[in-house]
C-alpha cells in the first residue's frame, strides 16, 4: 500500500472513530499530515498546561520525522500519565467501543489507552506512549496491540513531559511486532540531552554481549510461579498454558522459576513513582510554570499556588502528590522511599539471577547479592542455569467497562493492582513487550467482545531484540484469528 493511501485510510479511520476519543488533536488540513510536534500544544491532558506550547519537538518525534514519518495527531492518556484506564485526563476518558454498539464501552488500558486505541482502530500505522509502569503494556492487553517497553536509556526522553524520571521508557504501541520493531529501530539512539540516555561505547558493549548470547535455537524460556497470582482471571491463565503448550511443542524448555520479592514490587513501585511525581510536577506552580486560576491567588492557608494547583490538577494526581511528598517527608522517608528502593533493588538482583545472560550494565562482576541468589536457584536441567526469556500474562484481568469504573463502591487500589504483573519489568528497567493472543471458542462464549488476552515476554537489560524476537514467534503461532488446533 503506498504511503498516501495509508494515510488516506488512517485518516477515514480517525472521522469514523471519534468517539473512541482517543486523538486530542488531528492535523487541521487533512492535505497536509506532516506537522512540527512543536506546532501542537503538549498539554499532556492537563488544565494546567492548557496554555502551554512546547517550545521544541520531543527527540523520539524529530527522529521519526526525519526518517519521514508522518504525525497523525496527539492522543489522550490519563493526565501525567497517572492511570491504568485513560479516564483521568482533562479531555474525557479514552472509550474503548464494544463491537456491540449496545454495550458500554470498555477500558482501553492506562495511561497511554489513546495510542493503543488509535492503533486498534486503524487511526495510525503506529503510536508512542510513555512506560513508567505498565503504561505501553496494559493499554496494548486491553486493545489487542502490541506493546513494547524498550530497556530503560535506550529511547531518549528529551522533550517527554516527566512523571517518574527513573522509571519512565518511550515505547511503541503497533499491530504488529514487525511494526513495533520498525518504530524501535529509528528511536534506538543516544541522545546526548537526555542525561538517562545510554552513551555509544554502552550501547556498543550491549551489542557485543547480547549478540553473543543469541545464537541458540532452542530456548530457556520461565515461567515465574509469583505471577500466577489468585486475582488471575480464568481466563487468562488458560491462555497462559496454551502459551505455555505452544513454546514446548516447538521445542523450547520450560523452566519453572521463583522470583520471590517480586510480591513487594507493587507496593515499592506507589512509593518510588509518586514521590518521583511529587518532585517533578511542584514547578507547576501557575508563576514559573502552568496556567494560573482565575481569582485571588491567596487562600485560607495564605499559600500563593495552591488555588492554581487544586483547580488544574485532577484528583488523581493530587492524591499520589500527596503520596509522593509523604513519603520523601523527614518523617517517613526511611520507612517508606528508602525501603522501596531496597526492595527495588532486590527485584533488579533476582530478575538478573535467573536470566542466563549476564546483565551488561553489570560487566563482567555481579553483587554479591545477585551471586548468592544464582547460587540458591535450583534448576533441574543438567549443568545449565538461567533462562533466556520470561513468559506470563501482561493484566491479571480482562478489559472492564468504563461503567464499572465509575461504580461508587470502587476502591482507587482496584485501579493499583492492574499493575502488578506490568511492574516488576519496570523497576528493573528490563525490555518487555505485550503481544496479543486470540482466545478459544469456550473462552468467548461468556464474553464475545472480548477477542484477544495479552502475553507479556520480559528479557535482561539491552536483550530487546531477543524479547522481540521471541514475542513475534508467539504471534505467529497464537495470533487472534489463526488456528489453534495444530497444537
Amino acid at each position: 500500500m503506498s504511503l498516501r493511501r495509508a494515510a488516506e485510510r488512517c485518516l477515514r479511520n480517525q472521522r469514523a472513530n471519534v468517539q473512541s476519543n482517543a486523538f486530542i488533536t488531528r492535523p487541521s488540513d487533512e492535505s497536509v499530515l506532516l506537522r512540527s510536534a512543536a506546532e501542537a500544544d503538549a498539554r499532556h491532558q492537563s488544565a494546567i498546561l492548557k496554555n502551554y506550547v512546547s517550545p521544541f519537538e520531543a527527540t523520539v518525534v524529530r527522529r521519526l520525522q526525519d526518517a519521514g514519518a508522518l504525525l497523525a495527531g496527539k492522543t489522550n492518556l490519563d493526565e501525567f500519565g497517572m492511570g491504568s484506564h485513560s479516564i483521568y485526563s482533562a479531555f474525557g476518558a479514552v472509550k474503548n467501543i464494544s463491537q456491540n454498539k449496545n454495550k458500554p464501552g470498555r477500558s482501553a488500558g492506562g495511561s497511554s489507552g489513546g495510542s493503543a486505541l488509535a492503533v486498534a482502530t486503524g487511526q495510525c500505522y503506529a503510536a508512542l506512549g510513555t512506560d513508567t509502569g505498565g503504561s505501553v503494556r496494559l493499554p496494548a492487553a486491553y486493545t489487542g496491540t502490541v506493546g513494547f517497553k524498550p530497556s530503560y536509556g535506550l529511547v531518549s526522553r528529551w522533550g517527554v513531559v516527566a512523571y517518574a524520571n527513573s522509571l519512565d521508557t518511550v515505547g511503541v504501541l503497533a499491530s504488529n511486532i514487525q511494526s513495533a520493531k520498525e518504530i524501535f529501530d529509528v528511536i534506538n539512539a543516544y541522545d546526548p540531552r537526555d542525561p538517562t540516555s545510554l552513551s555509544e561505547p554502552t550501547r556498543t558493549r550491549i551489542t557485543e554481549q547480547v549478540s553473543g548470547k543469541q545464537k541458540n535455537d532452542a530456548l530457556r524460556i520461565g515461567i515465574p510461579l509469583e505471577y500466577n497470582i489468585h486475582e488471575l482471571d480464568p481466563i487468562i491463565r488458560r491462555t497462559w498454558q496454551r502459551s505455555i503448550e505452544f513454546f514446548h511443542r516447538q521445542g523450547h524448555s520450560i523452566i519453572p522459576i521463583h522470583l520471590p520479592t517480586i510480591k513487594h514490587a507493587l507496593s515499592a513501585y506507589y512509593i518510588l513513582a509518586p514521590s518521583e511525581a511529587s518532585s517533578n510536577l511542584a514547578k507547576y506552580d501557575g508563576i514559573r510554570y502552568g496556567t494560573r486560576a482565575d481569582g485571588p491567588d491567596d487562600t485560607e492557608g495564605g499559600v500563593l499556588y495552591a488555588r492554581t494547583r487544586g483547580e488544574n490538577f485532577g484528583e488523581e494526581v493530587q492524591a499520589r502528590i500527596l503520596l509522593g511528598t509523604f513519603s520523601l517527608s523527614a518523617a517517613a522517608i526511611d520507612n517508606y522511599f528508602i525501603q522501596a528502593q531496597k526492595i527495588r533493588r532486590m527485584v533488579q538482583n533476582e530478575f538478573d539471577s535467573v536470566f542466563a545472560l549476564t546483565n551488561p550494565l553489570l560487566g563482567n562482576t555481579s553483587t554479591e547479592s545477585t551471586t548468592t541468589a544464582r547460587q540458591q536457584l535450583k534448576m533441574k536441567d543438567g549443568d545449565k542455569t538461567g533462562v533466556d526469556v520470561l513468559l506470563c500474562p501482561t493484566a491479571p484481568s480482562l478489559p472492564p467497562t468504563l461503567e464499572s469504573l465509575y461504580h461508587k463502591d470502587r476502591s482507587p487500589l482496584d485501579a493499583y493492582t492492574n499493575d502488578v504483573l506490568t511492574v516488576p519489568a519496570s523497576l528493573a528497567g528490563l525490555p518487555a513487550v505485550s503481544v496479543p493472543l486470540g482466545l478459544e471458542d469456550v473462552d468467548r462464549e461468556d464474553d464475545p467482545d472480548v477477542i484477544t488476552v495479552g502475553m507479556q515476554i520480559i528479557g535482561q537489560f539491552g536483550d530487546d531484540a531477543r524479547v522481540l524476537a521471541v514475542g513475534r514467534m508467539l504471534e505467529e503461532g497464537l495470533s487472534p484469528g489463526r488456528p489453534t488446533d495444530h497444537l
